[in-house]
């Protein structure tokens, strides 16, 4: 599958995917999902050379490999077992991105299960790591889909632990860091006195009205509301380099 010609709305999600590892310095990123790998490895290969990306599996990397490509080439730099990540994530040294189901106004998540734990509706991915990735290090989310039934003022269950959990826990949580929240219609982050959840930018095409339609809860808003910033060209490139199929673009197509 070709790019469309001009930056996407694929092209600017994994942009601002990128712009969430800005000044992480070496620490190892794991971006889980086709886009944030994408926009992982786009911050790799631009503004953010010193971070460790690993190839999926059980080795860190030092070249930007492409998604979706059989038998990439690989620059070898280390070999990373599972039992080692654990050490990376004991200490804080690591950033992950994942997936919500449902995450409330304080960056409570849910990929766990919809409804109530006598009788839950829809069984989701469980627990996972999210729990564990949450209170030792800095954590983001990537929502392809931004709606009510996602933005909640509650979550079904606590995957991910919120700035409201988190603060409970006092010096067990120090490593807690929700960085920011990137959906196919904005980025949000929780640069607020109370850690609530607040809309830092709207992608192009996007107005605030949508996302606070969009949003199944009261958004901190501030009097004026950026657009998220359009990829450089040398972006452009490394995008058509990192994801030569354009997977991106059936992730998100343009609206």
């Amino acid at each position: 599958m070709s790019a469309p010609a001009g930056p996407t709305r694929a092209d600017v999600c994994a942009v601002a995917i990128a712009e969430c590892f800005r000044d992480d310095g070496e620490i190892v990123a794991n971006p889980i999902g086709t886009l944030p790998m994408i926009g992982g490895r786009l911050a790799k290969a631009t503004f953010a050379p010193q971070l460790l990306m690993t190839d999926g599996e059980a080795l860190l990397v030092e070249n930007v490999v492409p998604v979706g490509v059989e038998r990439p080439e690989k620059v070898v730099g280390a070999w990373n077992p599972y039992r080692a990540m654990f050490d990376v994530v004991w200490s804080g040294r690591r950033h992950v991105m994942m997936g919500a189901s449902q995450i409330d106004p304080w960056g409570n998540q849910n990929f766990a299960f919809i409804g109530s734990h006598e009788r839950p509706r829809a069984q989701l991915l469980g627990m996972r790591g999210a729990p564990g990735n949450t209170i030792n290090h800095r954590t983001s989310y990537w929502v392809p889909n931004h709606s009510p039934r996602v933005f909640v003022p509650s979550v079904d269950v606590v995957s991910g632990v919120g700035y409201d959990r988190a603060a409970a826990l006092g010096d067990a949580a120090r490593f807690h860091e929700l960085v920011c929240v990137v959906t196919d219609l904005c980025v949000l982050d929780f640069r607020t006195p109370d850690h609530r959840m607040r809309l830092r930018s709207v992608h192009p095409g996007v107005s605030v009205d949508d996302v606070v339609a969009a949003t199944g809860f009261e958004l901190v808003i501030d009097a004026d509301v950026p657009p998220t910033r359009l990829p450089e060209p040398e972006e452009l490139d490394w995008l058509a380099r990192i994801d030569p199929n354009g997977l991106r673009h059936r992730e998100v197509p343009d609206p």
